[in-house]
């Protein structure tokens, strides 16, 4: 696999997804009743922005650190920073040395009667993966195809949670189609399930098809937020980042309109900085 996350951890694609799912996490928690976390594309959980890969690219110092000093954030945002002010413990409060990836954040927030399920393909990622949640008895890591695992691991026990489908997309235009057919089956499954998909975006007409299918899915609920710093013309990099959430919570349109402002007023790099909020699919 020539896709490794630690290049990218931090970035602003990584605070948009990291927001979102923190804010969906917050609002399954606020029923007693316990939900499971699955999450198909986990990675290695915890990634070191004083590495070598991170240090090279340094997307994070246009992610994560420009958020640090910003005053008035949304309680997602609030939340995200407080994780991972927490998690580096006494270091300098612009020093970020371990940045959470989606499933650590994710442990940080389950309580003791709610589970993750985490599925990470790569044999090296899974090892730091197994070993960063081993005394945790609420997560358990599979060493396998994410996409097939949502077969075997969907519906859950708790009957409550969430899904979260965020590939490399190393197949690019391929990847949608992948993710269509996993989530046509999710659906046959379980239904209700919440499923948030996060998907690059270069070119706007890439995302046409994905977006039809979406509308055409037969989920009763699709809501779409989309963060670019760069207008979306472009194949040769990331102008932005979606999240498509198939079943959003009572009123989380709401969280999305309030966070995504916020969001594009901290990362804008120029003044072709675009957000929005759309619902693609309104029974």
């Amino acid at each position: 696999m020539n896709y490794r996350h630690a290049y990218h951890a931090g970035n602003f694609a990584d605070v948009l997804k990291h927001s979102v799912l923190i804010g969906l996490i917050e609002t399954l928690k606020q029923k007693q009743s316990p939900f499971c976390y699955v999450d198909t594309h986990a990675g290695r959980g915890r990634y070191d922005l004083h590495g070598e890969e991170a240090r090279k690219t340094r997307e994070f110092a246009d992610g994560v650190l420009r958020l640090l000093d910003a005053p008035r954030l949304p309680a997602a945002l609030h939340v995200y920073l407080n994780l991972v002010r927490a998690l580096n413990g006494s270091r300098a409060s612009h020093d970020i040395a371990v940045y959470p990836g989606s499933p650590l954040l994710a442990s940080l927030l389950l309580r003791d009667e709610d589970r993750a399920q985490l599925c990470e393909l790569q044999p090296d990622e899974a090892a730091a993966l197994r070993a960063l949640f081993r005394p945790d008895a609420r997560v358990a890591v599979h060493e396998r195809d994410g996409y097939e695992a949502l077969k075997a691991l969907l519906p859950p026990k708790e009957k409550r949670g969430l899904v979260l489908i965020d590939p490399p997309f190393e197949a690019q235009d391929g990847e949608f189609r992948v993710i269509e057919t996993a989530l046509k089956q999710a659906q046959a499954r379980w239904p209700n399930g919440i499923y948030a998909v996060w998907y690059p975006i270069k070119l706007r007409q890439q995302l046409a098809s994905f977006h039809r299918w979406l509308k055409g899915s037969g989920f009763p609920k699709v809501v779409i937020a989309e963060l670019l710093i760069h207008p979306d013309n472009s194949a040769l990099r990331l102008n932005g980042s979606g999240m498509a959430i198939i079943n959003p919570p009572w009123k989380f349109d709401r969280q999305l309109e309030e966070l995504l402002p916020v969001l594009a007023q901290h990362l804008s790099q120029g003044r072709f900085g675009q957000h929005r909020v759309e619902w693609l699919v309104q029974d």
